[in-house]
């Protein structure tokens, strides 16, 4: 009996060919692995990615550089030693107490800030799904008051503002920008009338995305409006309503220009002042950029810790 040994051969050792085919399919698949499934998706999005590590990731990172040296402003060129000091930046911050002011400061705004736009911006954007005429008047009546300017708000709560005019007597003294009492809640009333339209436009939009079938089951059930917007409404938009929380958020961390123009500076004494603002009159106005880079990355800390709490407990997924 004969052996081909051709056919052997073919049939152990494979084809060549095919062992080279295998091997380019893979090469193929680790490019496709680390480029993704389109690789020229890389290439539209490099000029968002330069821009993130030019404007955002490189300050972040030279900020966190210069909370553990001793850092000046010098002239342009100049060649200075700016040595490595530890935690010595950080100690200085914290034992400031206008630094652990401006953080009261600023919960003090969340507080007021971030239910009040969830909880307006969700109603204002149920009622004006149900509009349908002049829907669209109404949605960029809505958003006008984002592009308003300061000057309307000194208008109404100055001391011989409209506000207090039409309150007389019961008009609180001092007023509401120089009250230490009443700055931050009256700044973070004005945030939340300036910001409510774009945050309006987000709720719309996710509930295009929740079936209008589920308002007909509650309403065959005997539910009313309530009952539809509490059962249907806002589990629909949850993730919706994540993510105005989170932008509340990081927008009322990194406040400056509200109590910079409304309060003179974060007056009176420093009862509106925000850790952003102080940053600035610590780097800026009294040369101390080592110390407003640390307050900066004790911010970053602080609002990391908030978002992750927000999504524990607002993001997390339903079972």
């Amino acid at each position: 009996m004969t052996v081909d040994l051709t056919r052997t051969s073919g049939r152990t050792g494979g084809d060549p060919g095919r062992s080279g085919r295998a091997g380019g399919a893979g090469d193929a698949g680790k490019r496709r692995a680390l480029l993704g499934a389109q690789p020229l998706g890389i290439l539209f999005s490099a000029p968002y990615l330069i821009f993130i590590g030019v404007v955002f990731a490189y300050p972040i990172v030279f900020a966190v550089w210069m909370s553990f040296h001793d850092y000046f402003f010098t002239a342009p060129g100049a060649n200075v030693d700016r040595p490595f000091v530890g935690l010595d930046n950080y100690v200085t911050a914290l034992s400031d107490p206008a630094v652990w002011r401006s953080f009261g400061n600023v919960g003090i705004f969340l507080l007021i800030n971030v239910p009040l736009t969830v909880v307006l911006s969700i109603v204002l954007a149920t009622a004006l799904d149900r509009v349908v005429r002049a829907r669209a008047f109404f949605r960029v009546a809505f958003y006008v008051p984002y592009v308003a300017v300061v000057a309307v708000w000194l208008f109404l709560f100055s001391n011989t503002g409209l506000i207090n005019n039409a309150l007389g007597p019961l008009a609180p003294n001092p007023s509401w920008l120089v009250n230490s009492a009443l700055a931050m809640p009256t700044i973070a009333l004005f945030v939340t009338w300036k910001g409510l339209g774009f945050y309006i436009l987000l709720y719309l939009a996710a509930l295009q995305n929740v079936q209008r079938e589920l308002y007909e089951s509650v309403a065959v059930d005997g539910g009313g409006r309530l009952r539809q917007f509490f059962s249907v409404t806002v589990p629909g938009v949850r993730p919706a309503t994540f993510l105005v929380v989170l932008l509340a958020t990081i927008t009322g961390a990194n406040l400056f220009t509200e109590p910079y123009l409304l309060t003179n500076g974060g007056g009176p004494n420093g009862a509106s002042t925000s850790p952003v603002l102080l940053i600035y009159q610590k780097g800026i106005e009294q040369q101390n950029p080592d110390v407003a880079a640390a307050i900066g990355v004790v911010l970053i800390i602080f609002v990391l810790i908030i978002a992750a709490l927000q999504r524990r407990f607002v993001g997390r997924e339903e079972s």
